[in-house]
C-alpha cells in the first residue's frame, strides 16, 4: 500500500525508472552512432519534458517528479547550448 492514493510502490518505482530507462538509450544510441554532443542533450531535454507534462496531466500524484524532470531538462538545454557554442569546452 502507498502512500499515494491509486498508485502501488511498484508503480510508483517503474514510473521513476521509465525517465531514467529512456535518457539512458537516448545515452547508448547517441554514443554508438556518434552525432554531436548538444544533439544529445537537446533530445534528452525534450524527452525530459515530454515526461514532465505527462506525469502533470496523466498521473495527477506526479507533480513533484514532473517538476524535478523540468529542472533537469532546463539543465540538459543549458548544457546542450554549450555544447553547441562551445563544441571543444563540453563534457559530455
Amino acid at each position: 500500500m502507498s502512500h499515494i492514493p491509486g498508485i502501488d510502490v511498484i508503480d510508483f518505482v517503474l514510473l521513476t525508472i521509465y525517465p531514467v530507462a529512456t535518457l539512458f538509450v537516448i545515452e547508448m544510441i547517441f554514443r554508438v552512432t556518434k552525432f554531436k554532443n548538444w544533439i544529445k542533450l537537446a533530445s534528452q531535454a525534450v524527452i525530459s519534458v515530454g515526461f514532465g507534462i505527462t506525469y502533470l496531466t496523466l498521473i495527477s500524484a506526479h507533480w513533484l517528479t514532473a517538476l524535478v524532470l523540468f529542472a533537469l531538462a532546463a539543465a540538459l538545454f543549458y548544457q546542450a547550448r554549450l555544447s553547441k557554442l562551445k563544441p571543444g569546452k563540453s563534457v559530455y
